[in-house]
């Protein structure tokens, strides 16, 4: 895909469980890195939601990214998104700010 003009290539995930359940067999997972992490948003990088799109275009739409359960609570364990998914620039979408209390 392109971003801010230039392209970028990352590693999108479905979970093999969760294409038997009802509702998910389109799920597809994409966590990201990017330069908003540690200071405008989670240092542990972020998640998007995307589904298998019925063509041959995918959209991710990074104003639906959002920052993992444990950037609030050290009671959850959350994956850890590869090196390999970091953009360098600043994704200035979805939810950035958090604050653990």
């Amino acid at each position: 895909f392109r971003l801010k003009g230039e392209p970028y290539t990352l590693t999108i995930y479905q979970n093999l469980d969760l294409m038997d359940e009802e509702g998910y067999e389109d799920y597809l997972f994409l966590p990201f890195l990017d330069d908003t992490n540690g200071e405008e948003s989670y240092g542990g990088g972020r998640y998007v939601e995307c589904v298998i799109p019925n063509g041959e275009t995918l959209e991710i739409d990074f104003n639906e990214a959002y920052n993992p359960y444990c950037a609030y609570n050290e009671k959850y364990s959350c994956p850890i998104v590869p090196r390999e998914n970091y953009i360098p620039v600043k994704v200035e979408a979805g939810v950035k700010a958090f604050g653990k209390s």
